[in-house]
């Protein structure tokens, strides 16, 4: 019994660590950085006066600090703000949606590994053997939030941006799953530890060569092992893997809503979309969840083609894990993996402010006529050359 009260409160507390300490703080700092990054896009300064608020205290001005209080501020404006329901909305789904919106990208978190272990524990809240399918089971529950706040809003817009997102989701969500088949087929699994597992041994699925034999620590380099790691079977497997990491990708900027496809909330067309009779906290709930699921979407895309944690020539544990270098390298891995999710996550970002809107006829043909057939014929492709690779 004592044993399943200390897994079920580790389980706890990688939860809520997880949860409030690192993915809610860095919801709000991502609303921030598009804000400065869009700022710098367009030769804008962006948010840069809310910092530490001296004046409250006497003195006479306050330290702005880059502005980094603004996610704070703008919190603290959402949770004061009045929360009006419009006498015309069905009122039980209006409230129920926000929060359906919100909670599938927290739950799909659960199985992302976001670290090797700390303290011998391994760095995944639920380390299931259908990790990938668990992602897209609870990612697809987002769009009935969408679904619900479109129509229980009793408005045209929202209604209409609540059925593009819907037809959107669903498109864009059976490219999403082809063009992860290639990983299975490869690693054998869909459990994503043991898919980080197989990269840290095989090399990255995005890189087409791996330079085995170079190690660090200690120094030294194994000349036979390079020359091996250059195999024209792998090379020539990378191809479709690249593939999807391409359809994968731009799939997730569909699925989440995101410039060039986010026709579901186009304020030229539709005002707001779904969420245009929503005000306050709830607002900031649709507004949180689509950031979410952006972080959500990075971390898998990092999980499944950039090694998640790995850190090339770093040892991935050590022999002893509860030593002082065990728990640093341990926390290593876990700031390698937010600094990819970071970057990826300016990469959406950088696209969001850089292209434009597809026409919803360019965005649907583009999911049905041509991802899902790229999709396709990639898998067919893996299917030829993995015989080869395992004679």
């Amino acid at each position: 019994m004592s044993h399943i009260l200390l897994l079920v409160l580790v389980s706890l507390i990688k939860t809520v660590g997880l949860i409030f300490v690192i993915i809610l703080p860095m919801v709000s700092y991502t609303v921030y950085a598009e804000r400065r990054v869009s700022a710098m896009i367009q030769d804008r300064l962006g948010p840069n006066r809310v910092g530490i608020p001296l004046t409250l205290f006497g003195f006479s001005k306050d330290i702005p600090f880059f502005g980094l209080a603004q996610p704070i501020a703008d919190a603290l404006k959402l949770m004061l703000k009045e929360d009006f329901t419009p006498a015309h909305v069905n009122k039980f789904y209006y409230w129920l949606a926000p929060a359906c919106a919100m909670a599938p990208s927290m739950m799909a978190l659960a199985v992302i590994p976001f670290g090797s272990q700390l303290w011998g524990e391994p760095m995944v809240v639920a380390n299931v053997n259908i990790g990938v399918l668990w992602v897209f089971a609870v990612s697809s529950l987002g769009v009935y939030g969408i679904v619900l706040a479109g129509w229980s809003s009793n408005s045209k817009y929202p209604f209409l941006g609540g059925m593009r997102s819907t037809s959107q989701m669903i498109s864009y969500e059976l490219s999403l799953a082809l063009s992860v088949i290639p990983i299975f087929m490869i690693c054998r699994t869909l459990n994503l530890s043991e898919i980080v597992k197989y990269q840290t041994v095989n090399g990255w699925l995005i890189s087409p060569i791996w330079i085995k034999g170079i190690s660090l620590f200690p120094l030294s380099v194994n000349f036979q092992e390079i020359v091996q790691s250059f195999d024209i079977l792998k090379i020539l497997l990378w191809i479709p893997l690249f593939i999807s990491f391409i359809v994968f990708t731009i799939s997730m900027f569909a699925e989440t809503n995101r410039l060039p496809f986010d026709l579901p909330e186009a304020e030229t067309e539709l005002v707001g979309g779904y969420h245009t009779e929503y005000s306050s906290m709830k607002f900031a709930l649709f507004f949180l969840g689509e950031y979410a699921a952006m972080i959500v979407g990075s971390a898998v895309i990092v999980t499944l083609f950039f090694g998640a944690w790995h850190v090339p020539f770093l040892p991935t544990t050590l022999h002893n894990p509860y030593t002082f270098w065990g728990v640093i390298l341990g926390l290593i891995h876990i700031a390698a993996f937010f600094i990819k999710v970071a970057l990826l996550l300016f990469f959406f970002i950088w696209v969001r402010w850089t292209l434009p809107r597809f026409r919803y006829d360019q965005l649907m043909r583009l999911g049905w006529y041509f991802f899902i057939e790229i999709a396709l014929v990639n898998v067919f492709i893996v299917a030829l050359i993995l015989p080869f690779m395992r004679k």
